[in-house]
């Protein structure tokens, strides 16, 4: 995807093309980790402690240890070259905060779906929302400590995917295995596009 520059003011002076990424998932699949381990800045972040207000509502099951939620979004920052800057937004990942989604995915090139496969099940409501909107996305299969571990193709098969859908395996703690998943979805995206696939 060609990178421009645009003067905005008259003056000569240019800001670099921002692409917009959305981190997508269930709930506890990694996404808060995934934009703090990309990003170049101090992440923004909406987190709150989850409360007594939540039993009954937030199903914690596979992820009892999990001590707080995001409520609005995580907002990262990726400088690729002077040309061209990434911004990554995380996606609440409870159905009650599902109304803000329609505002993060508004011009977004694609999004990232994060698989746990303690929980594969919360994947279908990222998935079937971007699949409806025709949003480009791949899969990330986040590999916890101590859970099992299936094939991209067991994953595939479980989740329904297209064929066409990239899956990636991950570390949603670790900057260049997720630096590999933002990779596998500019790829798609441009594949998509027909146009050239960024090498290097």
């Amino acid at each position: 995807m060609d990178s421009v520059r645009y003067d905005l003011d008259g003056t000569g002076r240019s800001v670099p093309l921002a692409l917009k990424i959305l981190i997508a998932g269930g709930f506890g699949a990694g996404k808060t980790t995934l934009v703090s381990a990309l990003s170049e800045v101090r992440p923004l972040q909406t987190e709150e402690v989850l409360t007594d207000a939540g039993i009954g509502t937030d199903d914690l099951s596979g992820v009892e240890q999990k001590s707080t939620t995001t409520v609005a979004m995580d907002f990262g920052r990726i400088t690729i070259n002077d040309d061209l800057q990434v911004y990554l937004f995380g996606t609440p990942g409870q159905d009650r905060f599902w109304f803000l989604w329609d505002e993060l995915a508004f011009g977004a090139l694609g999004a990232v779906v994060l698989a746990d496969t303690r929980r594969l099940a919360d994947c279908f409501p990222s998935i079937d929302y971007f699949e409806q909107r025709g949003i480009p996305f791949v899969v990330g299969v986040n590999c916890f400590d101590g859970s099992r571990r299936f094939s991209l193709e067991a994953v595939r098969d479980a989740l329904d995917l297209d064929p066409d859908v990239p899956m990636v395996l991950c570390d949603a703690r670790e900057r260049q295995s997720g630096k590999l998943v933002l990779i596998s979805l500019v790829e798609h995206v441009a594949r998509q596009r027909g146009e050239p696939v960024p090498v290097g």
